[in-house]
């Protein structure tokens, strides 16, 4: 790959897969801008832009954002960014705005993290939240002082629907079925890396090291 001044890429990952823990990373290492197509859809709706006003009917019921309206907001937002490297995350989610991203802006790398799905399944099965506060406890990884009630309060956890099992699987089917083609895409232009395991620490060198051969680090780097 050639080392560019500026890092244009794309994450992809499972939900529960570390996504959030290593575009955090990315951020903090190579200085890149990351856009998260959930935070840009509240950020527009809260803001009352014409796209957020468009995207919001379709986010009341329940519906997905047309690929058209998700492409516009996109490449509104990526015009004031032609200075900046970014990191999408949660863009493109079809074919259709992949071909049109890859068309209008030179992309460097599509990292796709691969965490097997049982390994997600029983991490996101093992959690119980605290509805008052919001608190999250694992009962593997950070489990309540007494068995299902909240540290603070004594009340009872509760595990939320998209937290069971079932949910969880259905959820990760659905997440393949859709991410597939993209990845298939990409793969077929050679910009995708692919990076397995089971924990994002165990991933992130890997990571850090696949974008150091595009672009430069920071001065201040970190593997933890």
């Amino acid at each position: 790959m050639t080392v560019h001044k500026l890092l244009r890429s794309i994450i992809i990952g499972a939900p529960g897969s570390g996504k959030g823990t290593i575009s955090s990373r990315i951020v903090k290492d190579f200085g890149l801008k990351h856009l998260s197509s959930g935070d840009l859809l509240r950020k527009q709706v809260q803001e009352k832009t014409e796209y957020g006003v468009r995207a919001k009917r379709y986010m009341d019921t329940g519906q997905l954002v047309p690929d058209k309206l998700m492409l516009g907001l996109f490449m509104h937002e990526l015009k004031s960014l032609s200075d900046h490297s970014w990191l999408l995350d949660g863009f493109p989610r079809t074919v259709e705005q992949a071909v049109a991203l890859y068309r209008s802006q030179d992309i460097d790398i599509v990292l796709n993290l691969r965490i097997p799905f049982d390994v997600i399944i029983d991490r996101i099965k093992g959690r119980w939240t605290h509805p008052g506060s919001g608190r999250i406890y694992n009962v593997d990884f950070n489990p309540p002082k007494v068995p299902f009630k909240d540290d603070v309060t004594g009340e009872p956890l509760v595990q939320r629907d998209d937290d069971k099992e079932e949910t969880v699987k259905a959820r990760l089917e659905h997440y393949r079925r859709l991410t597939h083609p993209v990845l298939q895409y990409f793969s077929n232009k050679g910009l995708v890396e692919e990076f397995s395991g089971t924990e994002s620490n165990e991933i992130w060198p890997h990571v850090h090291k696949a974008l150091s051969k595009v672009v430069v680090p920071n001065q201040y780097t970190h593997y933890e």
